[in-house]
């Protein structure tokens, strides 16, 4: 989070003395961002996950309402899919939003089994929202848990894909989290996929090579015209694939009655002149999620294996991985 007004008058300035109409929206969104998030952390705007009812909450990042109903069918155990409206616009401001401490008892008793950067720079770093803006003014009043506040907490960061992949493709995912239901004593267990997020790896995964650039940031394909947004919507929907494909074995392999699929947030394909999700930005394709329920049995025909010690050093290169996932 960067408040300096005189930082913020300056970016603006010079968006402004060499027309650039990007930069000149960035340092809007900024100047938004301020009183928006003053606000929004004292009356935030949307269902806060805790006040649902769920024993596994699966969270699918920056996954549209329209994206899973669209796959839905292919998948016998997703039911039918519903939506909430989230806390958040962005995984920063979803998380920070979400675990603060109106509902510290209820995530005492949580595991949280997660790959998305903003978790050690939320709760190891303690740095809240915005990340992407320079902000002018603002009196945000965040509220958030510690790390130890949680019932377990675990980010899975080291993998061995990180020769092609920033972060850990779902398979990985999965096996933490049926390791973590089969060890650990708790109430809820929620586990926070990345995917269908960028980069968009499904293909590159299973050919076993590096990302084309348009899978590796799609945005800028789409923004200089060397993809179309058909195209790179064909690419979301895969990943949305990838891990509702892991998803299917992880239910196989864990107890748990009351399952929900859900999102921390949507994603923009040029609504608005806008792509990926913008940080505090209430359009109604970022803040309306799925919220889709299953059930899931332990049939035990399925054996991960893990090694929490990977995973137990947060790492130095999180800003380098958010850089990477288009966030800086």
């Amino acid at each position: 989070m960067h408040t300096d007004a005189r930082s913020w008058l300056t970016e603006l300035a010079s968006g402004i003395q060499n027309k650039h109409p990007a930069d000149i929206a960035r340092s809007l969104r900024g100047a938004f961002n301020g009183p928006y998030y003053t606000l929004t952390t004292r009356y935030p705007i949307g269902t806060n996950i805790f006040e649902r009812d769920w024993d596994l909450l699966l969270v699918l990042d920056a996954c549209r309402v329209d994206a899973l109903q669209a796959v839905a069918p292919e998948y016998e155990f997703i039911d039918d899919v519903g939506s909430i409206w989230s806390v958040g616009s962005a995984s920063h401001e979803w998380i920070s939003k979400t675990f603060t401490n109106d509902y510290q008892e209820e995530i005492a008793e949580t595991a949280l089994v997660t790959s998305n950067p903003f978790f050690p720079q939320t709760f190891e770093d303690r740095t809240y929202p915005p990340k992407a803006y320079t902000i002018p003014v603002m009196w945000p009043d965040w509220d958030i848990v510690e790390k130890d506040a949680f019932k377990k907490f675990l980010h899975v960061h080291n993998h061995d894909y990180d020769d092609y992949f920033p972060e850990a493709p779902p398979q990985v995912m999965t096996d933490y989290a049926i390791d973590t239901a089969r060890t650990t004593e708790f109430e809820r267990m929620v586990v926070h996929y990345l995917q269908p997020h960028t980069p968009y790896i499904a293909e590159a995964y299973e050919e076993n090579r590096p990302l084309l650039e348009v899978e590796a940031d799609p945005w800028t394909a789409m923004e200089q015209g060397t993809a179309s947004v058909t195209e790179v919507k064909e690419l979301y929907l895969d990943n949305l694939r990838f891990v509702l494909d892991s998803i299917e074995l992880l239910l196989q392999n864990i107890d748990a009655e009351k399952v929900v699929i859900t999102a921390d947030h949507g994603e923009l394909f040029g609504e608005m002149g806008l792509y990926g999700h913008p940080e505090g930005f209430a359009h109604p394709n970022l803040k309306k999620v799925p919220w889709a329920t299953a059930t899931a049995t332990d049939t035990n025909e399925h054996t991960p294996e893990v090694d929490e010690t990977r995973q137990e050093a947060m790492g130095s290169d999180t800003e380098q991985r958010l850089e990477d996932l288009g966030y800086l």
